[in-house]
């Protein structure tokens, strides 16, 4: 079949995973052209329609509509995706003209640009001048000289760079799933299929289809769990570095930035994914391979809520994340601070995302458009408080736009549930939160919920859900799910209610246990629930020991911080916290050497350690004799005279070491909580204790009952 760019852009616009009706006004001005040229577009789609059984419903004063079977609609999807005679956009064929470039060993000549995309080279060349400012981002250049002909100038590292982000931006997951998962035929070396078969052919399918064979092996083993746009991430990168290793090209890194990778827990993943992968592709794979790979687990790690905790390394993040709700919230003026889903959200994200700004690792955010328009407002004040917030780094609108998701979750959270439902998303950056919360916020009759990425769909029965709702097409998912997008519109909430009323009356009129039946089986949620009760055991039962063992005391002889340690951990042993005093001041100590512990702005000072001598959690508070100059979490010098002490046996709880985490973000909460901690009124702190961890294990309570 062959269609105009322009008709496949409005055909692309209604096949839409989030469906809604379309004016021909709002196309006029998303494609630049008049209402009369898209009259005109419209009638040569409603022939092609025809083929798919498929119609356009036009309602006066409403918009336009693809009306047809679910089917159908995926059928033509993927012979667009597949279509072979074709028109490019401008913009899509800069980026044909970038993968040429980028994949050419030697200079191309215009020409050949020229005739390969059925242009002029006068066109390739006003696209060519649009593309070089795009390339300096990646420390690549374009030479054009006359005779020679075009090159991309760069590193190995930031052409691969180049490569992954094409990808990245032009391809969504479900495509990407369509080539590693469907048998599609391979595509010609002469004329690209489309543009999606394109940039997939920067590598070869069976190397994608093995890469992501022993990715997902690896992956189950990592202690985290995978964005599904990581997971894809992480398959490129690696096939992209097969292709070009096989082709004699070779990345490097700076040894001692390699040497300090070593010491991250990723980097043995890493080290096991290569091992794998040279034993699969029967090649040698330099070590700077391994060091790239680290920096992409580093770069993807999330963190579910229930797992979460603070690590020493984290906690410049939390003082970050404390500023930057604070700043929203004297925009906004309404509370957010003590919302700890909200501080547990945006410290999993912002971590991951400030290494990848800091390394230039691009991410893509769809939703992105639809949020600055939905939420224009909170938008802005979000991203205001970002620059204030990190002065000295260029924070981009995807990554300010998945911080709005949660805080606009955090806005909308309220409203009890009844009913069970399976979220999937494309994304576990935001967008799954972001759609929780407006389900909850518009149905709560729906009881239970439960986020599952793409990748992740096959861990769950469909039977199991009342209901199954999906921000994507699920081509190879075989339950009865419904689509629609993160902002969940106001069609959309009703197209769900309808749903529901569809399931309650097969409930009413399905089979009932009468007295005479057997006993129905043991339910399903008996595991569950004693899970359930485990962990609320383990919450209590952490936050009881911390508020029975916490304690104040002035260190009255100590003449350093070494010596207030000293005393702080022998007064611990005396009452039975830990065993041996030594290993737990020395392991305190190491970790002031690996980064300051004065908390800024403040005379505080926080050390926390887990260790085998310590026997239970403790939280005590030292206060010193004299002020000591310290090095603070921002490097700057702080003189602290009151020492925060957090210990933990090595082997403890996620529940109690979120119990543990959430002491460390009351520190910095706001001026009256860092002026109690510096008073020395144990009986205050104690008190202001035991309300916010009432308030936390209320919050707890209610999580893990809607699990």
């Amino acid at each position: 079949m062959y269609i105009t760019a322009r008709e496949r852009l409005i055909l692309k616009r209604l096949l839409s995973t989030r469906p809604e009706n379309l004016t021909t006004k709002q196309l006029a001005e998303e494609l630049d052209v008049s209402v009369r040229t898209i009259h005109r577009d419209l009638k040569g789609i409603e022939q092609l329609l025809q083929k798919y059984d498929l119609e356009l419903v036009k309602k006066p004063g409403v918009g336009i509509q693809l009306s047809g079977a679910a089917g159908q609609k995926e059928a033509l999807k993927r012979d667009l995706f597949r279509q072979s005679r074709r028109e490019y956009t401008p913009e899509e064929r800069r980026i044909l003209i970038l993968c040429t470039l980028l994949e050419a060993k030697e200079p191309v000549k215009l020409i050949s640009l020229a005739s390969e995309l059925d242009v002029t080279m006068a066109t390739v060349s006003h696209d060519l001048t649009k593309l070089e400012s795009g390339l300096e981002k990646f420390d690549l250049s374009l030479i054009r000289k006359r005779g020679y002909g075009v090159e991309i100038v760069g590193s190995e590292s930031a052409k691969r760079r180049a490569m992954s982000n094409l990808i990245a931006e032009n391809i969504d997951e479900v495509q990407f799933l369509s080539l590693i998962r469907e048998n599609i035929q391979n595509k010609t070396k002469k004329t690209p299929e489309s543009l999606s078969g394109r940039l997939l052919g920067l590598v070869e399918k069976r190397k994608l289809i093995l890469v992501e064979k022993v990715v997902e092996e690896i992956s189950k083993q990592l202690p985290y769990s995978l964005a599904d746009s990581a997971y894809i991430g992480l398959v490129v990168h690696l096939a992209l570095a097969i292709e070009r290793i096989m082709q004699g090209e070779n990345i490097e890194m700076d040894p001692v930035h390699l040497n300090r990778l070593k010491n991250a827990p990723e980097y043995a993943f890493a080290r096991q994914l290569i091992a794998r992968l040279e034993t699969v592709f029967r090649l040698s794979i330099p070590e700077a391979e391994v060091g790239y790979i680290t920096m992409h687990l580093q770069g993807a790690r999330l963190r579910h809520d229930q797992e979460y905790t603070i690590e020493e390394e984290d906690y410049p993040v939390l003082l970050w994340t404390k500023k930057l709700i604070r700043f929203v919230e004297e925009e906004l003026h309404c509370r957010l601070s003590d919302q700890t889903s909200l501080v547990q959200g945006l410290i999993s994200h912002l971590k991951p995302a400030l290494y990848r700004i800091r390394r230039n690792m691009k991410i893509t955010n769809p939703m992105l458009p639809k949020i600055m328009e939905d939420y224009r407002d909170l938008f802005a004040v979000v991203k205001k408080g970002v620059a204030a917030v990190f002065p000295d780094v260029s924070v981009p609108d995807e990554e300010i736009g998945y911080l709005v998701m949660h805080f606009g979750s955090a806005l909308l959270n309220k409203q009890e549930q009844d009913l069970h439902a399976l979220i999937i998303c494309s994304s576990g950056i935001g967008t799954s939160k972001m759609l929780e919360t407006r389900i909850r916020q518009e149905i709560p009759e729906i009881k239970n919920l439960t986020n599952r990425s793409v990748f992740g769909i096959d861990q769950e029965d469909p039977e199991a859900f009342d209901l199954i709702i999906s921000t994507i097409q699920l081509p190879y998912f075989q339950g009865d799910y419904l689509v629609v997008s993160p902002i969940l519109t106001r069609d959309e909430v009703e197209k769900i209610r309808a749903r529901i009323r569809e399931k309650l009356r097969k409930k009413r009129t399905g089979f009932k246990t009468s007295p005479g039946n057997p006993d129905p089986a043991p339910s399903p949620k008996l595991e569950q629930t004693i899970s359930n009760m485990q962990k609320i055991h383990q919450y209590s039962g952490g936050i009881a020991t911390i508020l029975r063992g916490f304690q104040c005391f002035v260190a009255e002889e100590a003449g350093s911080v070494p010596e207030a340690l000293e005393a702080a951990c022998l007064r611990l042993r005396e009452e039975g916290v830990i065993q041996r005093v030594a290993p737990v001041v020395e392991a305190l100590l190491k970790r002031e050497e690996k980064g300051g512990l004065g908390i800024p702005g403040t005379q505080l000072a926080l050390f926390h350690t887990r260790s085998q001598q310590v026997v239970r959690p403790s939280f005590t508070v030292c206060f010193l004799k004299q002020p000591f100059v310290m090095k603070g979490m921002d490097q700057s010098d702080i003189r602290a005279d009151t020492l925060l002490l957090l210990l933990a046996p090595e082997k403890v709880s996620g529940p109690v070491l979120e119990v543990l985490s959430y002491i460390s973000s009351l520190f910095i909460e706001n001026d009256e909580g860092i002026a109690l901690f510096q008073s020395g009124d144990q009986q205050a702190i104690s008190a202001y204790l035991a309300k916010r961890f009432e308030r936390f294990f209320e919050e707890k309570l209610k999580e893990t009952r809607s699990v």
